[in-house]
């Protein structure tokens, strides 16, 4: 057994270091399992004594055990631990002078850390600000990016689709049986040979074209990559269509690849000058195909369900080749107005011949949608008024201008309309016909704009001239001219209840409620139908002619009084009695008047339209029966004969003037046929009647006594006076 003290000398396990040097700490740990016998560990864990013998016994038991042969070793054990207390001492030693050492050097550390990640903060910072700067800079570059890298992407598709559409049509052979059809046409004999009486191709030929247009109209083709021309700008507004199908683009690729070819860059068939060359070229494509997409190709649609129109699609895919050739070359042609405007009417032309002969429909684009382009359509505008006006201009100053074309036919001239005016209409219905087709209201409101700014601008030309010949109102000119302001007016009224101008009015309508032009009585008459687009132009033009005819109803008029002076002048008191008379003639003071009335009445029916001089007969007379009644009845006094030789003049002479004109023209003189009927009552009958007047009151008219009588139009006090101006009254003391 050990000694206590010898016990006592067994150093115990060490704690592990608080801190230091792993590699230092690594190699005391190593030395201390080397020298400490096993079960060290639970030593160090055990602070009591109990444990620390427990653990003594435990160590001698396994060094030395109970064969006392094994107390040899014991010097040598002792030695060794001897040892291994001195290197521990030692370790102990040199750990406990280094630590310090390394927790400054630790601290040190730590503070220039800290240094420099006070100094990253402060770098931060500025850095952070320039990189959000940066990254809002870049922002668009990288929208961009990403734009163009999903273009990419999409082109990437379409170059794989393209792959496979290319690799589909190795496969087909539907190009090599159209051209064993001979397709494309290129004249009308050929298109009869393979679509008509004398087929060009075998059945088998057929059938094969029918499966493999089934196989390509099942294909879905991308809207990008279809051959037809590129998309036009939104400035068009063209309307939205579907895409041609792939089997009529296919049968359309060597048309547009001829087109493009003759009628694009620098080839001799593409001349600015000649836009009719390949408009005609068009139309004869179409022409040529109509027969064989009617016969053959359309049967095939109609198999298979389809609602596709094959002669319209083939169309409105060479309409889109035009659209597009227009669209690049009106820019280059605006500023040229000869140019310009013989490309519109060439471009309006093929308008009329696609819509009439091959029943293009006005829903598909059209060139009307590229002459609509704001830019465009004010150049269409301005030139149009430019060559309207200088057309007025040369119409006006014609030779011809005031004689009508149809003078020398009677049944045709009945409106007896001067040149400038058919012509100037004529130039109104043709720029009617010119924007008729465009596809919307608005531009349609434009051109009715300038047509009534025309019209305006020609009655006021028409009111110069007419104003230069004010001296000779019963003249040529100013008759002509008063019949190119009635026929104008006419035909105007008559373009108001054409369907084309009453879908105008109601289109113009609708404007003016959205801007509130005008005030809702006229909104309501506009509505209603009551008033039209041409009621401005027409009531200026009424009124001048209202005032023309005045013109010459005065004139005449002035002409009539001249030549009645001798018939006022007439001795109404003292002519013979019809008894005394053997026959009742004309009284000779009536003669110049009579005769001054018949020649103007010739006159101005020869050289006015019916209706005109229909409405100067019935003014004249109006005013001559109350001058007769007024100047001549009113301001004598008649006898018997007196009475009986007005009376003659006027029913037998001046009326019948009248009667090539009415049946009952004494209805249009009324105060003189009913004046001498009160004139040329018998005795008896005046004096009823004179006894009657004057035993009425006020409030019982004499009007039943006057209307047996015959008297409708002279109220009682006129009969009154007429009577009291009767002198053959008899010696009653009445």
């Amino acid at each position: 057994m050990l000694a206590a003290d010898d016990i006592g000398e067994v150093p115990a396990a060490p704690c592990c270091p608080e801190s230091g040097d792993e590699t230092k700490n690594t190699d005391v740990k190593s030395d201390m399992n080397t020298a400490a016998p096993a079960g060290s560990e639970q030593l160090s864990q055990g602070g009591s004594d109990d444990a620390l013998l427990s653990y003594v016994s435990a160590f001698i038991e396994k060094e030395v055990g109970s064969d006392l042969k094994s107390l040899k070793t014991l010097g040598k054990l002792i030695e060794q631990m001897t040892e291994s207390k001195v290197k521990l001492e030692e370790q102990v030693l040199t750990i406990s002078s280094e630590i310090p050492k390394r927790i400054q050097s630790a601290l040190k550390d730590a503070e220039e850390s800290k240094q420099l990640l006070d100094e990253f903060l402060e770098q931060e910072a500025p850095l952070f600000s320039s990189i959000s700067s940066h990254l809002l800079t870049a922002q668009p570059w990288m929208d961009d990016l990403g734009a163009m890298i999903t273009q990419i992407e999409e082109i990437e598709r379409h170059l794989t689709y393209l792959k496979w559409v290319s690799q589909i049509e190795e496969l087909s052979d539907f190009e090599e049986v159209l051209a064993q059809l001979h397709w494309p046409f290129t004249s009308h004999t050929q298109s009869q040979t393979v679509g008509g009486s004398r087929p060009a191709g075998t059945p088998e030929l057929y059938s094969s074209l029918e499966t493999l247009f089934c196989q390509l109209l099942k294909l879905q083709a991308s809207d990008e990559l279809l051959t037809e021309p590129k998309q036009l700008p939104e400035k068009y507004c063209l309307p939205a269509s579907p895409p041609v199908t792939l089997p009529i683009q296919v049968m359309l690729a060597p048309l547009q690849k001829r087109f493009r070819y003759h009628f694009r860059g620098s080839r001799q068939t593409n001349v600015m000058s000649k836009p009719e060359w390949y408009l005609a070229q068009v139309l004869m494509w179409i022409g040529n195909h109509t027969q064989f997409l009617d016969e053959k190709i359309q049967p095939i649609l109609d198999k298979v369900g389809s609602a596709v129109n094959a002669r319209l699609e083939f169309s409105r895919g060479l309409v889109m080749l035009i659209l597009e050739k227009l669209a690049s070359d009106i820019p280059c042609l605006l500023y040229d107005d000869s140019l310009f405007c013989h490309l519109v009417d060439e471009v309006l032309l093929f308008e009329r011949e696609l819509h009439t002969v091959h029943g293009y429909p006005s829903t598909f684009a059209s060139c009307m949608h590229i002459l609509s382009e704001e830019t465009c359509f004010q150049r269409w505008l301005t030139v149009e008024r430019k060559f309207a006006l200088q057309k007025m201009d040369s119409m006006l100053s014609s030779e011809a201008a005031w004689v009508s074309q149809y003078k020398d036919i009677s049944d045709v001239d009945e409106m007896k309309v001067p040149d400038c005016a058919e012509v100037f209409m004529t130039l109104l219905l043709v720029i009617t016909d010119r924007y008729k087709n465009l596809p919307t209201a608005s531009r349609k409101l434009q051109f009715l704009e300038l047509q009534k700014d025309l019209v305006d601008d020609f009655r006021i030309r028409l009111t110069q001239v007419m104003k230069e010949e004010t001296r000779a109102a019963l003249g040529f000119r100013y008759c002509a001219i008063l019949n190119a302001v009635n026929y104008i007016s006419a035909v105007l009224a008559d373009w108001a209840d054409n369907v084309f101008f009453l879908q105008l009015q109601q289109a113009a309508l609708e404007v003016f409620a959205e801007n509130n032009v005008l005030s809702k009585l006229q909104l309501g008459q506009l509505a209603s139908m009551e008033s039209s687009v041409f009621d401005d132009m027409i009531n200026l033009l009424e009124r001048l002619k209202l005032d023309m005819l005045t013109r010459q109803v005065d004139h005449v008029f002035r002409e009539v009084k001249d030549s009645a002076k001798l018939y006022k002048k007439e001795r109404w008191l003292s002519l013979p009695s019809q008894s005394e008379q053997a026959v009742m003639s004309l009284s000779s003071s009536a003669c110049p008047l009579l005769l001054t009335l018949r020649d103007r009445l010739l006159q101005l029916e020869q050289q006015l339209c019916f209706s005109l001089f229909r409405i100067f007969w019935q003014m004249l007379a109006e005013k001559l029966d109350l001058y007769i009644y007024q100047e001549i009845i009113l301001a004598n006094h008649f006898n018997e004969g007196g009475a009986a030789q007005l009376q003659f003049d006027m029913t037998r002479n001046l009326f019948p003037l009248f009667s090539h004109y009415c049946k009952r023209p004494e209805n249009y003189f009324k105060h003189v046929k009913e004046a001498c009927i009160i004139l040329n009552l018998n005795i008896g009958s005046a004096l009823l009647l004179k006894d009657v007047l004057q035993s009425v009151s006020e409030h019982i008219p004499a009007t039943a006594a006057l209307n047996e009588v015959g008297v409708y139009k002279l109220a009682q006090q006129d009969v009154e006076i007429l009577l009291n101006l009767r002198t053959n009254w008899p010696n009653t003391g009445k």
